[in-house]
């Protein structure tokens, strides 16, 4: 494995945000790049967490040649055509879910990962939510006790 950390960029700012200290506590990874189109947020996160290189034209990101990886957060209907336009742009993806919002899209994306020999992930992030974090913390820490069966559910709005 090479020492050389990925560069990732972070793309929408809601929820997405709360990736970028993932991302930069990684010891494989740093958050080399945000990516929001409204700039006042852009620069409210990217001022909050330290992240310089800013973008507010996800397609004008996709060309810097520093970014190894794109972590896709923006709102469902982007999810397809962004992860689509990275592996076209030779980056790694890591999209949040739905993959897409047609089989097409998705298909495009498994031919093009073939194609490229590029990585796809589509993240479930309910495992690295807060509360899942905090929880795997006190566990670590020993206040849980002996942990002996554990049971979850995640709703989420998929209008």
């Amino acid at each position: 494995m090479s020492d050389k950390k990925l560069n990732i960029a972070v793309v929408g700012l809601g929820f997405g945000a709360e990736f970028i200290p993932i991302w930069q506590r990684h010891p494989l990874t740093t958050c080399y790049a945000i990516c929001q189109r409204d700039e006042k947020k852009l620069k409210t996160i990217g001022d909050a967490f330290g992240v310089d290189v800013r973008y507010t034209d996800f397609k004008t990101m996709l060309k810097d040649p520093n970014i190894d990886a794109v972590h896709i957060n923006s709102p469902i209907p982007d999810h397809g055509w962004m992860s689509i336009e990275a592996l076209k742009a030779g980056k790694h993806v890591a999209c949040t879910v739905p993959m897409a919002t047609s089989i097409e899209d998705c298909k495009k994306i498994c031919d093009l990962v073939k194609k490229t020999g590029l990585k796809y992930m589509m993240m479930e992030t309910v495992v690295y939510a807060r509360e899942y974090l905090f929880m795997k913390e006190q566990l670590d820490q020993g206040k849980l006790g002996k942990l002996q069966f554990v049971q979850a559910s995640h709703q989420q709005d998929m209008d």
